[in-house]
């Protein structure tokens, strides 16, 4: 996506005329325009060139952000220097200008006329001295505020009318016929008719010329402000982005500009420093403060060969790094073109604001120029007429409109993005929060990912740490995963492994060696019921530990068992709070696992997940996301690179897992902290976010739903209600501040209090016909087997789902269509098994 910044937008008939002249372009896949970030989105293969002289033909500016990040840093202070809220100053003192002029007015116009205020007498007595006064007054202020005018007009010549040109309109309005009245004034005056001529001072709306302006002035001043305010967590992220580095050149520490680091260059990094750019360790150990871009307060321990990422803190010790990511290819550059992005995407629910933005302020021009008829017509006179069409003008505010979406599309970004949650697109942020089943990869998201000893089981006569010691010897000279949890144990309890002689690994079966001239064996029970007897209490006591999702291992000495060792993939601590929380929002939890089906149903009972689906392969959970989506809005939650398939196909991809670490392009979610707490705190964030976008709407329409009909005098013959234009601008000014202020109520939200979790309407899926063939099958041995099966009948476009046990012998087939038993029994007969029945 090539991103734009863009001048002179002013409300959202703006942002959706430049949207609609840059989608002609030829070229132009797709256009976001944001009136919050006054940035624009391109996708296609048209140039630079072609889209920036389609936005001035539309009349606006646009400039490319690389083009600007060039002229400026080439790191994240650029796009700060992007995001710096340049309007609020400007409009602060064209308001100060403007009240200065108002004042006087005000004194003269109302305080004077309704209240009786004292004026020199030569002016008390001269009503065209005074409407001189008026004019000169209010000329001045629509000089300030000139902006309008030149905005409004040439948007009205480009055939594009906005806000500014109802504004425009009505001062102009309230102007021009107050001068004729002036005129007029004059003219009663020099024919001596005192009395008339003092009539005429009723009929001056220069006060209200000059309110409107200097309201919508003081209404932008605070929508500036607040959008200011929207992109706090964006502007903190850049500001974490270190601008020196300490790098060892020619064996001398030198300070060198963040820009002049190169991939493969060696820096430093001293206790209280923040590190620089991404890299890994190569000298010394410490202690890093990774709370700038996962949200986790608590320091991570590092060493030689860890990952170390650009603006974390280094803690406690000196470390010398090797520049692995540097520029924009560093963690927090990508997090902050995420959130940048996300700004510049555009949510489906704003495309209803956008259609009604397009259409409005030509709809309220013609709404204006009606009610001047019709009151003209029920023979009321043109002052009361213009005032009432004027109101009309000045209330109605495609602002609030165009508003409501991005501005809570910001603020909750934001807020994901301060605790480590990082929403690629506005659509990933809306449809999150309407998921109703989460699909959980059981390996590193639901468990730790790393295999822990969780059961010393010692025969008769040996000690717990005379079965470690001895299993340590035998498994130090291991490569299998399970061996790494007996090293660990064995080292938190600081035992030394003694020399292993003879050393041999039977993959599949176990290994043996010897130590001190004694034969040790260890591995699974066929392997060790052949080198020694299992006592039935320790094998019934394997049996309950396999039963809950455990790995036992067997080992013995001398032709004895000394013992069992049981190690697992434990699940993270916070994994059953999080599936509760889901299952409180009326999200079914499903866990995909290429375990064998009583493991994984051992650990699906500690998670407390509704549905297990075992033997899948990562090729087949794909598969099983596709038949997931039919029963209802699907997220997947993996590590994001084996899932990568399954995070593409479901509704919303949630990946999970260290941030230096994520393939970030497979998902439309990307947590940064292995918590699947942050999975429930996305989707309620979600939820918020696409609340408060509603709330907004709701005003945003109501407003001018409820203003619009009062501004025109609807009420006038029943209740003798009438809007004076200057109330009528008050509110404009107040609706977009008020909208704004609403989205930034978000800042305040408690995405981890899962209190007030409501379930959500799912919807009504149409059931389909379950068609089920039921297979005898020779030959299936282990869970591998289980898996080839599966993979080879999921793999037909009718098979819905395959369950295979090598231990009943049996495959159940589930389809979405009709298939000939032939054609499933020469698929597994393929696999090298036979088919004895399918039926």
């Amino acid at each position: 996506m090539e991103q734009f910044s863009v001048t002179g937008m002013s409300c959202a008939a703006c942002s959706a005329r430049v949207e609609k002249a840059v989608s002609a372009v030829p070229g132009v896949t797709s256009c976001s325009v944001s009136l919050l970030t006054n940035s624009m989105g391109v996708e296609g293969t048209a140039t630079k060139e072609e889209i920036i002289k389609a936005v001035e033909n539309a009349g606006y500016g646009a400039a490319s952000k690389q083009t600007e990040k060039k002229k400026g840093s080439a790191n994240a202070s650029a796009e700060e220097a992007l995001l710096e809220d340049k309007e609020t100053p400007i409009l602060k003192r064209r308001l100060i200008v403007s009240l200065i002029f108002l004042i006087p007015l005000m004194y003269v116009s109302m305080g004077h006329t309704m209240w009786n205020w004292p004026l020199p007498s030569y002016l008390a007595t001269n009503p065209v001295a005074l409407g001189l006064i008026q004019l000169l007054l209010t000329g001045f202020v629509m000089m300030v505020n000139q902006k309008f005018f030149i905005s409004g007009f040439k948007s009205l010549i480009h055939k594009s009318p906005n806000m500014d040109t109802l504004v425009a309109l009505g001062s102009a309005a309230s102007f021009g016929y107050s001068t004729v009245v002036l005129f007029l004034m004059s003219h009663a005056q020099m024919q001596q008719d005192a009395v008339k001529a003092m009539s005429y001072m009723h009929e001056f709306y220069f006060e209200s010329a000059a309110m409107i302006l200097t309201l919508i002035t003081v209404g932008k001043m605070l929508e500036a402000r607040s959008k200011g305010k929207t992109t706090d967590a964006l502007k903190s992220l850049m500001k974490l982005a270190p601008k020196t580095a300490v790098v060892i050149q020619n064996g001398q520490e030198i300070e060198v500009a963040i820009e002049e680091v190169n991939k493969g260059d060696v820096f430093v990094v001293r206790p209280g420093e923040n590190i620089p750019v991404d890299g890994i360790i190569l000298e010394g150990t410490t202690a890093v403060n990774e709370s700038a871009l996962t949200g986790e307060s608590i320091p991570v321990d590092k060493e030689v060969g860890d990952n170390v990422s650009a603006a974390t803190l280094n803690h406690s010790g000196f470390i010398k790094c090797e520049a692995t990511r540097v520029g924009e290819d560093t963690t927090l550059s990508q997090i902050i073109q995420m959130v940048s992005d996300a700004a510049a995407t555009k949510a489906p629910i704003a495309k209803i604001a956008d259609k009604v933005s397009g259409v409005f302020v030509p709809t309220v021009i013609g709404i204006a120029i009606l009610t001047i008829i019709v009151w003209l017509l029920a023979g009321y006179s043109i002052g009361f007429s213009l005032a009432r069409g004027i109101a009309v003008l000045v209330i109605s505010c495609p602002c609030a409109l165009g508003l409501a979406t991005p501005v809570a599309i910001m603020v909750g970004n934001g807020m994901g993005a301060k605790h480590g949650i990082m929403f690629k697109t506005a659509v990933s942020l809306e449809q999150a929060g309407k998921t109703e089943i989460v699909a959980l990869d059981k390996t590193g998201t639901i468990t730790s990912g790393e295999p822990k000893v969780t059961d010393i089981l010692p025969a008769e006569g040996i000690s717990e740490n005379e079965l470690l010691k001895m299993a340590y010897a035998l498994e130090a000279k291991s490569e299998h995963p399970l061996a790494r949890a007996i090293l660990a144990k064995a080292e938190e309890r600081e035992l030394v492994a003694e020399e292993i002689s003879d050393f041999k690994a039977l993959p599949g079966n176990g290994l043996y060696g010897s130590l001190a001239g004694e034969k040790l064996s260890g591995g699974n029970l066929t392997f060790i019921e052949k080198n020694a007897e299992i006592p039935v209490a320790l094998r019934q006591k394997a049996e309950v530990l396999a039963e809950e999702g455990k790995t036992p291992l067997f080992f013995s000495a001398g032709g004895k068992l000394i013992g069992i060792i049981a190690v697992a993939d434990v699940i993270k601590e916070d994994s059953p709070r999080a599936v509760k929380e889901l299952q409180n929002m009326g999200i079914k939890v499903v866990m995909l696992t290429g375990d064998n089906e009583k493991t994984a149903k051992a650990i699906g009972r500690q998670a407390g997940v509704d549905e297990v689906i075992a033997g899948v392969l990562p090729e087949g959970k794909e598969s099983v996301i596709r038949a997931l989506k039919k029963k209802g809005r699907t997220a997947m939650v993996g590590d994001g690179i084996n899932d990568a398939p399954a995070l593409t196909r479901a509704d919303i991809g949630i990946a999970i897992g260290a941030g230096t670490d994520i393939a970030i392009d497979a998902a439309d979610v990307v947590l940064m902290k292995s918590r699947l707490s942050d999975v429930p705190a996305a989707i309620r964030l979600s939820r918020a976010t696409l609340r408060n976008i509603h709330e907004n709407l709701f005003w945003a329409f109501i407003y001018n739903i409820i203003g619009i009909p009062l501004a025109a005098g609807v009420w006038y013959p029943i209740f003798h209600w009438k809007l004076n234009p200057m109330f009528g601008a008050a509110a404009m000014s107040l609706s977009s501040f008020c909208v704004v202020t609403n989205a930034l109520r978000l800042n305040l939200f408690k995405m981890y209090d899962a209190s007030k979790d409501k379930k959500i309407k799912t919807r009504k899926k149409k059931e389909e016909p379950i068609m089920e063939r039921t297979m005898k099958v020779e030959g299936m041995m282990c869970p591998h087997c289980e898996a080839a099966v599966k993979g080879a009948l999921e793999a037909l476009s009718e098979v819905k789902e395959a369950v295979a046990s090598h231990k009943e012998g049996t495959v159940v087939v589930s389809l979405n269509a009709e298939i000939a038993n032939d054609v499933l029994k020469t698929t597994v007969e393929e696999k090298g098994y036979k088919v004895l029945e399918v039926k």
